[in-house]
């Protein structure tokens, strides 16, 4: 992606090296990724406070020059989602309000609760802010496979898609239902949730296109990474078989069909995964 040298967004809180409580995850893959198959790329923290150890976060925080262009990145990124959903909000209508993104390293408190790095990127719908620590930027690479910057930025415009559901009420309507169904029930809502960010995304990647920012691989990269998420694929890992009904984010073919469904129209019409005859 050609960010060098271009706008880098206002609203990015750098909380690196605040320390404070963060949650104690039992180590090893399967135990990040119980987390992750909950969390990632949308999931609200706050549910995984009980039952989980806290521990202190002392370490002072000293930015490496890798750290500090993945910051860089992260900033351009963000201000492209500003310009792309403003732009998309007025042609609706509609007044777009810009979300804030905090960096931070270790553990964060959000209005969802209290997060460690583990859970992975995440929206708080609390505070509409987007919550990162960059090391999950080499987590993408390593345990993920899903390498190249192009994957970050599909992560992002992933969060962001959850903050532009939350402007357009879908979050407030999907936490109502939460109350009302069995949870098998409410996690077929929370797949299409999800997707339905995932096409947002994809929206964004479009407009990206538009803007000539994209170089070749970018695209493949966002795929991919959409692909490494996929409830199917993360619980192979960690257990070795899948469990349909509990999905909350969609399969890895799911996931990349409904990004590349945004790309291919590039507006937020088509993207309503909840009138979808399927997903």
């Amino acid at each position: 992606m050609k960010w060098r040298g271009r706008r880098g967004s206002t609203n990015v809180e750098d909380r690196r090296g605040m320390g404070g409580k963060g949650l104690a995850v039992g180590g090893g893959l399967g135990g990040l990724i119980i987390v992750l198959i909950v969390t990632l790329l949308g999931g609200n923290p706050g549910d995984l406070i009980g039952g989980m150890g806290e521990q202190e976060q002392s370490a002072p925080y000293e930015e490496t020059e890798k750290e500090k262009e993945d910051a860089e990145f992260v900033s351009v990124v963000l201000a492209d989602t500003e310009d792309v959903w403003t732009e998309i909000f007025q042609d609706q209508g509609l007044t777009y309000k810009e979300p804030k993104l905090v960096l931070y390293s270790g553990s964060v408190q959000s209005a969802c609760g209290t997060a460690g790095s583990s859970v992975g990127p995440f929206y708080c719908p609390g505070d509409q802010k987007l919550y990162i620590d960059l090391s999950f930027y080499q987590e993408l690479q390593d345990k993920f496979d899903a390498p190249g910057d192009f994957a970050m930025a599909y992560v992002i415009a992933h969060e962001v898609g959850h903050h532009v559901q939350t402007l357009l009420g879908k979050t407030e309507e999907i936490n109502k239902l939460r109350s009302k169904l069995s949870e098998t029930e409410y996690n077929k809502y929370q797949v299409k949730f999800e997707l339905q960010a995932d096409y947002y995304a994809g929206v964004w990647a479009k407009h990206a296109q538009d803007m000539n920012v994209l170089e070749k691989g970018d695209l493949e990269e966002a795929l991919n990474a959409a692909s490494g998420v996929g409830d199917d694929t993360l619980q192979k890992k960690s257990q070795g078989y899948v469990v349909p009904e509990s999905f909350t984010h969609g399969t890895s073919e799911q996931r990349q069909r409904w990004f590349y469904k945004g790309f291919e129209n590039g507006t937020i019409k088509g993207g309503d995964t909840f009138k979808a005859k399927e997903l």
